[in-house]
C-alpha cells in the first residue's frame, strides 16, 4: 500500500476545454493530459449559467463544494435528466458526452471533479458531512479530500495513525484492507479496475 499526500502546491490552473474559465487539476493519472487520461481530480468556480465542456468517452461525478447550488440538465441520445446541486457534498453523475448546461441557484459556487475513463473503472463516489469515523474497502485507487479539518487516517494492520492537513489529497494505492478515516465534510473515492 502506498500513501501519496498531495499538498496544494502541486495543484494546477488548467483552462476549461471550452475556454470559459479555469479549473485547478488537483491530480490526474501519470501522463495524463487534457484530452487522454485514465482519472483526473479538478475543483471549478462556476460564476455564470452556461454550457459544460465536452468530454466524451469519460464518467463525470461532480459534487458541490461551496455555494448555494446549481442545476444541471444532461441531454444525451435525445434524453435529458435534471440534477439540483443544492446541498453541500451533493453529487451528480453524468456521461461527459452529455450536453449538460448548468443554471446556478443563488450565486456562484464551486465544485470538485472526478472524471474517469468510461468502462475502465467500477467508481464509488461518497460523501460524509458530519464529523465521525468513515470505513473504506478495498480498492485499486482511493482518494480522500476533507473540505474542513484534517483527515485521520487509522491503519487497521498496524494501528498507526496518519494526518493528513485540510484542502490536501490524500491518495492510496492500492488499499488491499479496510482503513478507517476520521474526518468531517469528507469527499471518498473508491476505483476498481474493470479489466
Amino acid at each position: 500500500m502506498l500513501i501519496n499526500i498531495i499538498p496544494p502546491s502541486r495543484f494546477k490552473s488548467i483552462p476549461w476545454k471550452n475556454g470559459k474559465g479555469t479549473t485547478t487539476e488537483l491530480a490526474i493519472n501519470e501522463g495524463g493530459t487534457l484530452t487522454d487520461f485514465d482519472w483526473r481530480l479538478s475543483i471549478a468556480s462556476v460564476a455564470e449559467d452556461g454550457d459544460f465542456s465536452d468530454f466524451s468517452g469519460y464518467l463525470r461525478n461532480l459534487i458541490l463544494i461551496s455555494g448555494q447550488g446549481i442545476e444541471l440538465s444532461h441531454t444525451l441520445a435525445g434524453q435529458t435528466n435534471i440534477d439540483n446541486l443544492n446541498r453541500l457534498l451533493t453529487v451528480s453523475t453524468f456521461d461527459g458526452a452529455s450536453q449538460t448546461r448548468g443554471r446556478l441557484l443563488d450565486g456562484g459556487i464551486t465544485d470538485f471533479n472526478l472524471m474517469t475513463k468510461t468502462g475502465k473503472y467500477q467508481v464509488d463516489v461518497r460523501t460524509y458531512l458530519e464529523p465521525g469515523q468513515v470505513d473504506v474497502q478495498a480498492c485499486d485507487l482511493c482518494f480522500v479530500y476533507a473540505l474542513q479539518g484534517e483527515i485521520i487516517l487509522t491503519r487497521q494492520d498496524t494501528g498507526l495513525k496518519q494526518e493528513v492537513a485540510e484542502n490536501h489529497v490524500l491518495q492510496i494505492t492500492p488499499l488491499e484492507q479496510q482503513l478507517t478515516l476520521s474526518g468531517q465534510q469528507l469527499i471518498v473515492i473508491r476505483l476498481t479496475n474493470k479489466t
